[in-house]
């Protein structure tokens, strides 16, 4: 395996803008609720992208959905700046057929810094194309990744022309690329990363322990509803992850709200 450097440096830079550049900015030159709410808006819908998209429509074919809307999601899922879906799903297919091995791309047995983002620093040697080969044949999954970047750029864009509508002023369309870009980026990857590394490490195992995945309730809390790690490695097809009526789902509760609109159909469950 080789160091990636633009991983390492990309990563670099978000963190130290989130961790360091939002607070001093926050201090010296002051961040307004409109900021803060276009993070959190922003955050909830790049979020769910991921989850609703990427995870369980791209990756596992969970449900079915118009394609203005499966559009729609790959450019606010590229927004989340976690690689291009063919890529990410790619991935993730991996994980499952090859959990907990030197195969498996985030694997949790190599310690949690691995799991949770160690990995995206290192080429894969098992990356094969049999995994990507189902998302090749998709043509928007195709449009996405030759437009990849783009669409990340566009989603640092939009908050900075927001800011500016809002605040009038560079300074405020830049504080507004700070909390609605660079911060929303850090805690949408994070999130994601929670699944990766501690639904792997920490909960229950009711639906078997044949892996290491487990359910965490409270990682739900964050991920929108992909917290149900354990039940989702035994049934990877169910739009569900938490089943329960008290399940914290907000992925599986607006796909199942879309039904009703007729957006999305065919969402499978285990019978």
């Amino acid at each position: 395996m080789t160091l990636i450097p633009r991983n390492i440096v990309l990563f670099a830079l978000l963190v130290a803008l989130t961790v360091l550049g939002v607070p001093l900015w926050a201090m010296t030159i002051g961040l307004t609720p409109f900021d803060w709410w276009l993070c959190a808006i922003l955050y909830t819908l790049t979020g769910l992208s991921i989850t609703i998209g990427y995870h369980r429509l791209f990756s596992h074919r969970s449900f079915q959905c118009a394609r203005w809307l499966q559009r729609g999601l790959l450019i606010t899922g590229g927004w989340a700046m976690q690689n291009s879906a063919l890529i990410w799903c790619a991935d993730h297919l991996r994980h499952h057929a090859r959990t907990d091995t030197h195969e498996d791309p985030y694997n949790a047995r190599r310690g949690w810094w691995h799991s949770h983002c160690g990995w995206l620093f290192y080429t894969s040697p098992y990356r094969e194309a049999k995994y990507a080969a189902p998302f090749s044949k998709d043509a928007l999954i195709q449009w996405q990744h030759a437009y990849y970047w783009p669409i990340v750029a566009s989603g640092f864009a939009l908050p900075f022309l927001l800011g500016w509508w809002w605040h009038a002023s560079l300074v405020g369309a830049l504080g507004s690329l700070l909390t609605g870009g660079v911060a929303r980026v850090f805690l949408v990857l994070n999130s994601t990363f929670t699944i990766n590394s501690l639904c792997h490490m920490i909960g229950t195992q009711p639906h078997g322990t044949h892996n290491s995945s487990h359910d965490s309730w409270w990682i739900s809390l964050i991920s929108f509803g992909e917290g149900y790690h354990n039940y989702h490695h035994a049934y990877p097809r169910d739009y569900r992850n938490g089943t329960r009526w008290y399940n914290f789902d907000p992925s599986k509760w607006m796909i199942y709200a879309l039904s009703y609109l007729g957006i999305t159909s065919s969402l499978r469950r285990l019978s």
